[in-house]
């Protein structure tokens, strides 16, 4: 059964899909693959990034917590194996997450890691800019009810002070099957999202659309694309396609790591909001700007 927030998917065949990924044939085309994310809103790329990259990376995130309980006992932290008893002391997380992994030249290094920033200076045709404001998603498995999961939403809400040609690419850090609550895309939803744009419905302030999936598929008759992510694999997307997670169920106790970093030509207008790294609470700058 899978769930987003603790609300159930229609698993039926007119609500809930398969990703469909690049075929290989089109991986080293770019004007198929810009056809593509203008008619999917998306560029699923499997094994994109070096495995042993990722999965590196995914270590040195655990083992920074090492000491404070996040992992379980007599588990390797590179595991990520919650704690049972959710040890950790969340003032402590939050101080290691955004004063020494955020900053840290670790994260700096592999969210502009060749295989990344060279893919899209190749895609872009232009000197790439990849914005300072990266974020870390871990969740535990177990945890439900509205905000345990990313709502539904675009980003574009989120990016107004800037180009909307802002591309996203989200990095699953280490495997990631269905149960383990990967991202999940509401089929062609790029295309109503632009519609309600040029219409000028914006939406404002910056929010998430709902946390009600099997809702919001409903109500414009569309699927919910899954898959199985593993490590190496990376999405790119629009700033317009709606999108989601679903909840960690995973029996193994896994916790759920991902990054979501954001790419744009250069000489393109940058969102300011943007340009100073993520840190807790800066939520408040839409709030403020809205």
């Amino acid at each position: 059964m899978l769930t987003s927030n603790g609300y159930v998917l229609d698993e039926s065949e007119r609500r809930l899909g398969e990703l469909e990924p690049v075929p290989d044939r089109e991986r080293h085309d770019r004007d198929a693959l810009w056809e593509r994310l203008r008619r999917d809103g998306y560029l699923f790329l499997r094994g994109a990034l070096d495995p042993d990259v990722v999965n590196g990376f995914r270590a040195h995130y655990f083992e920074s917590f090492a000491d404070i309980g996040l992992t379980a006992p007599g588990t390797e932290p590179a595991q990520g194996v919650a704690d049972a008893d959710a040890t950790a002391d969340p003032a402590a997380l939050r101080h290691i997450l955004f004063r020494q992994v955020v900053p840290g030249a670790e994260y700096a290094a592999f969210c502009a890691q060749p295989a990344v920033r060279d893919w899209y200076a190749w895609f872009l045709g232009e000197e790439p800019l990849l914005h300072r404001r990266k974020l870390l998603r871990c969740t535990r498995p177990g945890e439900t009810g509205v905000g345990a999961a990313t709502q539904a939403h675009y980003d574009l809400v989120y990016l107004r002070d800037g180009t909307d040609r802002v591309l996203s690419s989200w990095i699953p850090l280490g495997d990631c099957p269905i149960p383990r609550g990967g991202l999940t895309y509401l089929q062609g939803s790029h295309h109503w999202v632009m519609a309600q744009e040029r219409a000028g419905t914006l939406k404002l302030p910056a929010a998430s659309i709902t946390a009600d999936l099997p809702g919001l598929a409903d109500e414009h008759d569309a699927r919910w694309l899954v898959t199985d992510y593993a490590a190496g694999d990376m999405v790119v997307h629009s700033a317009h396609i709606v999108h989601a997670a679903l909840d960690n169920v995973d029996a193994g106790g896994v916790m759920r790591l991902s990054t979501d970093i954001r790419y744009q030509r250069a000489a393109e207008p940058i969102d300011w909001r943007w340009e100073d790294h993520w840190y807790d609470g800066d939520m408040s700058k839409w709030r403020e700007a809205s």
